[in-house]
């Protein structure tokens, strides 16, 4: 019986295989292709590299930009030429922080936190296409993905590259590193994917990850997810810089997470390349951070998202109050972190429904004390720089991606204009998102 059983599911999983990627050709098809040169006008162009344009023409040559001009006679013969000149044109953003396989739906009657439970693998990877398409249509091209179960980000990921999938561009860490905290049971107690106790165990499973096909490590440095915003600390130092050192070895970066301050101290001493969410910082751990050039990606505004659908994902009333102080708090060290000249990156940890919400983090940067211009600088060139791909993305400029993006507004001068107004997307060339039509009644 369990080897018919094996045979059925697997019959079961090729099934939705073949559904995914004949849902996925669709989409491609409904999505115009990189054509060999495109000109897109703007009406004003935020370049990321210094420059406000006015009137500005993007010439595209398939996946990359070729140059920049406000000259119209630059437009090759025979261009496809896009004209946006209603719009401010800014670059692709990028989201450093985002679980795209774990998306759900607003069944009803299902909580969000039971989906994941009952939802296989083949479905949780089918499902996340809806995330993948929300964050698109957010401006965002680009993600660094920080944690999923059965390497289905690397699928994910290669599927979208391959053009199977329509999504953001991702770069993905496998498994995060995590310290024993399943309750045994009577039988077989297989340790759960990343759970890594000591450094010779947490040296294999940084080396597992890489040899899985990760972009990046992940690692789980305190307590603190979901309801939960506990802050105790879950790795030694020894264990965090044994992380660290192995994945720069490999040459890979690292993010460390962190809800409170004393794995976050640790994870800047042993040379994080970035911490994630951490609160209450201490004043000399944010300057380790600006004198090191340490990333610091708050995600301030996942925990307000809880708070709004704690009913829908299935959330234990009662927590309430200790979230929103922990948002509080967490808003204060970004302002003194800010203030003290740490480099920040957007990440909005997108998880459940949040996908398509993910630029929202962008308003508690300006909350925090940034202008609206720091604050897109946080989900473009710093973002960039963290991902290693300063000069490929990130930027509006001769042989980048053509990332691009169109909204209504002044985003300079308002950054709602970004997080609420994108009307038009393209990512490598492809136009993804298009809302400048007038849908016919």
């Amino acid at each position: 019986m369990s080897m018919l059983r094996r045979i059925g599911g697997m019959g079961a999983m090729g099934v939705v295989a073949v559904v995914l990627l004949a849902a996925a050709g669709a989409l491609a098809q409904e999505h115009a292709a990189p054509a060999a040169v495109r000109a897109v006008k703007f009406g004003k162009l935020w370049d990321a590299k210094g420059k406000l344009w006015s009137n500005a023409i993007v010439i595209v040559e398939g996946e990359r930009i070729k140059t920049v001009t406000t000259d119209a006679a630059a437009i090759p013969a025979g261009a496809d030429v896009l004209d946006l000149s209603k719009y401010t044109g800014l670059p692709g953003m990028i989201d450093v922080h985002t679980h795209m396989t774990i998306y759900t739906d607003e069944t009803p009657g299902t909580p969000m936190l039971k989906q994941l439970t009952v939802n296989p693998p083949a479905v949780a990877l089918f499902l996340a296409r809806k995330g993948a398409l929300r964050t698109l249509q957010a401006g965002v091209t680009t993600v660094r993905d920080l944690g999923a179960d059965q390497y289905l980000d690397i699928a994910m990921r290669d599927l979208i590259n391959r053009g199977e999938m329509i999504g953001p561009r991702m770069f993905v860490c496998g498994y995060g590193l995590q310290v024993t905290s399943t309750p045994y049971k009577p039988g077989i107690n297989p340790p759960a994917g990343g759970v890594a106790d000591g450094v010779p165990e947490v040296l294999r499973v940084v080396r597992q990850q890489i040899a899985a096909g990760a972009d990046v490590i992940k690692m789980y440095a305190s307590t603190g997810t979901d309801d939960d915003t506990t802050q105790f600390q879950t790795y030694s130092y020894e264990e965090i810089k044994a992380a660290v050192d192995a994945a720069h070895q490999f040459g890979k970066r690292i993010a460390i997470h962190s809800y409170g301050p004393d794995g976050a101290r640790d994870a800047v001493r042993a040379g994080t390349d970035s911490l994630e969410h951490a609160t209450d910082l201490q004043d000399a751990t944010i300057a380790e951070m600006a004198k090191r050039g340490t990333f610091y990606v708050p995600t301030i505004d996942h925990n307000r998202y809880y708070l709004d659908n704690w009913q829908k994902i299935g959330y234990a009333d009662g927590f309430q109050e200790r979230t929103k102080n922990f948002i509080a708090r967490n808003l204060e060290s970004a302002r003194k972190a800010h203030k003290a000249g740490v480099k920040f990156a957007m990440g909005s940890d997108a998880i459940y429904t949040m996908f398509g919400e993910n630029t929202r983090e962008l308003g508690w940067f300006v909350k925090a004390g940034m202008t609206p211009e720091q604050a897109l600088r946080t989900a473009t060139t710093n973002a960039a720089e963290l991902l290693g791909k300063e000069k490929e993305l990130g930027a509006v400029a001769p042989g980048y991606y053509a990332d691009l993006v169109a909204v209504e507004g002044d985003p300079l001068a308002d950054i709602n204009v970004a997080i609420n107004n994108v009307r038009w997307v393209m990512k490598a060339g492809a136009v993804v998102v298009d809302k400048t039509k007038v849908q016919p009644h």
